[in-house]
């Protein structure tokens, strides 16, 4: 078993009493952390792998609660459009993904997470073209090359735009073909077990993409399989119109007529919430994956951060799709909430600390994982985010999380997931970064070619 320690650094632990220290220690035993303190590495360890992390901050690895993999490939498209421009636009090129094409895209999306920090991804794939392959399977296989801890949710479209819906019916599936589809992909996929590098979740995509009876079963499957459920909501003012015509409430209360609003589920974006439902969404345990890059690209609105963390209700950051946030950084989604929240509600609506727990904690809350995930302690799983501080961006920064936070993207020294390195001296290790590169640039072509 292999036993490493990370000496001399910063540490912030994300503990019950959020303790951090000056100049410690994080000790790995195989895919465990052994044990985080402050000072000299202790006796115990001195037969293990000493690394001199002197300059750099440790903390938990960062946890992506939102995003499509495959929309690495339509980077830059409708740059200046609204969700629904957006949308139209890009529909009918993502009908031409495949297996190969999503399979790039992944690798490429995934290795630029784990550069910025990211030891955890979700993902809500829900476009599934007619002979393109196994698209999900494709997202998987990235995530086992690059190594990140993986989240996949098997998303679905079953309201096409002769039913109303905004998705054009060539991208959408029959009812009865999903359910069978993510019933599959869960016994392919899913592993419940201590440690698990793959869970699978249950994700129909949206209001205006799904019928209320797929929701309904989606949600029956998700909770007969025991895994979680994943959806977007209120993402932007012509969803609240939406809603409010089809069915005569908010989207908060359609959810919620659903059996939707519940411990096991997590909802992406949650921009337009008034206090009621911000209420409800805290009463049910209900999660939020902030988008706040993503938000602002598409003039979507600023999501109410504040008043959902002091409403109690589990919040997580997330990058959503590289196609309408192509910077796709997860470090910077911490930036983003702290600007996003003081932007809209003053310089104390969010502190560096709390933005971060938002990426590690609240993260792993989201996922249902907090007891593994989110923090450095003894006994959770060797997640672990190390970042060079002492180069000139950072240096003379006196709190070393505004420094991370508000300094910018810092050299990430160590990426270590599960207690292996992905990325070292801010190079991922486990995919050649250029081939990987040059195969996102053949698949974004392949799709190019076809318009």
């Amino acid at each position: 078993m292999t036993v490493f320690v990370l000496s001399g650094c910063g540490v912030v632990t994300m503990d019950a009493g959020r303790a951090e220290y000056a100049s410690g220690y994080v000790a790995v035993s195989g895919n465990q952390i052994a044990a985080v303190g402050s000072g000299e590495v202790p006796e115990a360890f001195d037969h293990a792998q000493v690394i001199d992390a002197s300059g750099c901050l440790a903390t938990p690895g960062l946890v992506n609660t939102h995003h499509h993999l495959y929309q690495w490939a339509t980077r830059g498209r409708a740059v200046d459009a609204t969700l629904f421009q957006w949308l139209t636009e890009l529909y009918p090129v993502w009908a031409r993904i495949d297996e190969q094409v999503v399979r790039d895209a992944a690798t490429a999306a995934l290795a630029w997470l784990a550069r910025t920090g990211c030891t955890t991804s979700t993902d809500h794939h829900y476009v599934f073209p007619r002979g393109g392959g196994d698209v999900l399977g494709a997202t998987v296989a990235a995530a086992r090359a690059v190594g990140l801890r993986f989240h996949p949710t098997r998303g679905s479209m079953d309201l096409g735009e002769s039913s109303g819906g905004l998705p054009p019916d060539d991208v959408v599936e029959d009812i009865d073909a999903i359910l069978a589809a993510t019933d599959a992909a869960i016994s392919s996929f899913h592993d419940p077990g201590p440690g698990s590098m793959l869970r699978m979740g249950v994700a129909p995509c949206s209001p205006f993409s799904v019928t209320g009876e797929l929701m309904r079963a989606a949600a029956g499957l998700a909770r007969e399989r025991n895994v979680r459920l994943h959806t977007h909501v209120a993402e932007t003012a012509g969803e609240d119109e939406f809603c409010a015509e089809r069915f005569g409430c908010t989207p908060a209360e359609y959810l919620d007529s659903l059996g939707w609003l519940a411990g096991d589920v997590w909802l992406a974006h949650a921009v337009h919430l008034n206090d009621a439902a911000i209420a409800r969404l805290a009463a049910t345990g209900t999660g939020v994956a902030h988008c706040p890059s993503s938000n602002a690209r598409l003039g979507a609105g600023i999501c109410r951060t504040a008043d959902l963390v002091a409403a109690g209700v589990p919040v997580g950051l997330g990058v959503d799709g590289s196609a309408s946030n192509e910077e796709s950084s997860l470090l910077g989604e911490v930036r983003q909430a702290v600007l996003m929240a003081r932007a809209a509600g003053g310089p104390r609506a969010l502190t560096v600390r709390q933005s971060l727990e938002l990426a590690t904690l609240g993260g792993a809350r989201l996922i249902g994982r907090c007891d593994e995930l989110g923090s450095l302690e003894a006994g959770k799983l060797a997640d672990i985010a190390l970042w060079r501080l002492d180069g000139l961006q950072q240096a003379n920064i006196a709190d070393p999380v505004a420094a991370l936070v508000l300094g910018g993207r810092p050299p990430l020294e160590l990426l270590i997931v599960n207690g292996e390195i992905v990325v070292e001296q801010d190079q991922v290790v486990t995919v050649d970064e250029p081939r990987t590169a040059a195969a996102a640039v053949a698949a974004a072509r392949t799709l190019s070619a076809d318009s």
